[in-house]
């Protein structure tokens, strides 16, 4: 029989030497693994990122951001608006082709005869739809391959048709009622796409953007592709809209197309992820201010990197590059509004020293009040 001081006494030694063991043994994970190993985090610690400035062969060239560093990387300051618009193309020439719908009006000056004079207005026919081969047909004119001509050149081969055979004096008047050869195209990152005339008058890349409705984006993140059979050329949509504006060609084709304009935010931030850029030329402060900030609960102000990829460094450095913003400095928040983030950077914040340390000792006391919990039993 066990009494009342021995039941009393091994109660508690149980509980107590079942802690002593788990404690034993998560130190010795510990001591084995590292704690690297067995924390969780989403990146690499700050004392690892920088011990690369005690390596012989170092991965990546490493640059602490201070007011003496900060020039090479500091933000190009917004081009100014150019003060001249583009000239349009207006002797851009609308030549027909196949679907296009014209009106002809061709009159005589003769007194009675097939066609009514000038005057009296002319006969009109409606509605002369070119034909997939390229022809139109006409009373008195038969058929008539219009395929690639102007409309000045389409009048004169009526009247040449005409002058003598029908009329002794033919005049022939053509304007386009329903136009393909004359239209843009627009499609793409548009809230309203869709083929646009330019019957009145020729059409630049602001005007067809703007009867399609307007981007979908921030114009920094909007590229602006033409194609007018004959070349292309890409654009940025926020370039157009300083001054670099360009005259469409009829039967060209915008489309406009996001440009991965992008920064990843990695570690103790408020809203980590693949974050589009907030302007055009975005400084580091405006891309923290975009994701909420650094995680107060979590966050080492000191631990605040950028990584960055630099395929055009020299030949005998290394083309990655890692760069430390101290925020607990000062004068830290005027750098990072001058650091220019590039796109395809990762923004990574580091975990405070108190994090990790919370990390290791919760499951401990976690285990304590557990062994306790069950002690009482």
């Amino acid at each position: 029989m066990l009494t009342i001081q021995q039941t009393f006494l091994s109660s508690v030694y149980r509980p107590t030497q079942t802690v002593l063991r788990v404690m034993g043994g998560l130190g010795m994970v510990l001591a084995l693994s590292g704690c690297g190993a067995v924390l969780s985090g989403s990146g690499p610690y700050m004392g690892t990122i920088t011990a690369v400035e005690n390596s012989n062969t170092p991965a990546y060239k490493l640059v602490n951001l201070t007011a003496e560093t900060i020039t090479p990387y500091a933000r190009r300051p917004q081009p100014a608006a150019v003060s001249h618009v583009s000239p349009v193309a207006s002797t851009m020439a609308i030549r027909l082709v196949p679907g296009d719908v014209i009106k002809v009006m061709i009159s005589d000056s003769a007194e009675g005869g097939v066609f009514a004079p000038l005057a009296a207005g002319g006969t009109v026919f409606n509605n002369v739809r070119v034909a997939p081969n390229g022809a139109i047909k006409l009373p008195y004119v038969g058929s008539l391959n219009v395929k690639g001509l102007t409309l000045t050149e389409v009048d004169d081969a009526i009247s040449k048709k005409l002058k003598g055979a029908a009329a002794t004096d033919p005049q022939a008047h053509t304007e386009i009622t329903g136009d393909l050869s004359g239209s843009v195209l627009v499609a793409g990152a548009v809230k309203a796409p869709g083929r646009f005339s330019s019957l009145n008058g020729p059409l630049t890349i602001l005007d067809v953007v703007n009867m399609a409705g307007g981007p979908i984006a921030e114009p920094h993140l909007v590229n602006v592709v033409v194609r007018n059979g004959k070349q292309a050329y890409t654009i940025n949509y926020n370039d157009v809209l300083l001054g670099k504006n360009q005259a469409v060609a009829p039967r060209s084709e915008v489309i406009l197309e996001r440009d991965r304009q992008r920064f990843v935010a990695m570690g103790a931030i408020r809203e980590p992820g693949l974050k589009d850029f907030p302007s055009a030329k975005p400084s580091l402060l405006e891309v923290l201010g975009s994701v909420g900030g650094l995680d107060e609960s979590k966050a080492d102000p000191q631990g605040v990197f950028v990584f960055r990829l630099n395929p055009a460094a020299a030949e005998n450095e290394p083309q990655a590059e890692v760069f430390r913003l101290d925020m607990r400095m000062p004068e830290s928040i005027f750098l990072a509004r001058v650091f220019q983030v590039m796109p395809e950077d990762a923004v990574y914040v580091t975990n405070a020293p108190v994090y990790e340390w919370q990390k290791i000792i919760s499951p401990i006391v976690q285990t304590l009040v557990l062994g306790r919990t069950v002690g009482g039993f």
